[in-house]
């Protein structure tokens, strides 16, 4: 298949899914994405508790956001080691 028939059959699988299914992929891709980010940071930075490796993923997930990203900043400021 080339590119553009790929496309195309992608397209045509995501038009034929429910409401539902396009969320559920959606989370699951967003699940997948936050594991590998924390894998990846847990092997950087061994020394952060579960919790703090959960609000720096968190925190390189909405960084582009300048207010969402204060709030997990302020928040991340209070979690414990």
């Amino acid at each position: 298949m080339t590119a553009s028939e790929i496309d195309i059959e992608y397209q045509r699988r995501v038009d034929a899914m429910s409401i539902r299914e396009k969320v559920e992929r959606s989370a699951a891709m967003l699940a997948w994405t936050r594991q590998q980010m924390g894998a990846r940071m847990r092997q950087q930075s061994p020394e952060l508790s579960d919790e703090q490796l959960k609000w720096h993923v968190a925190l390189k997930l909405y960084e582009s956001e300048p207010a969402v990203a204060a709030m997990i900043q302020g928040h991340l400021a209070n979690v414990s080691r």
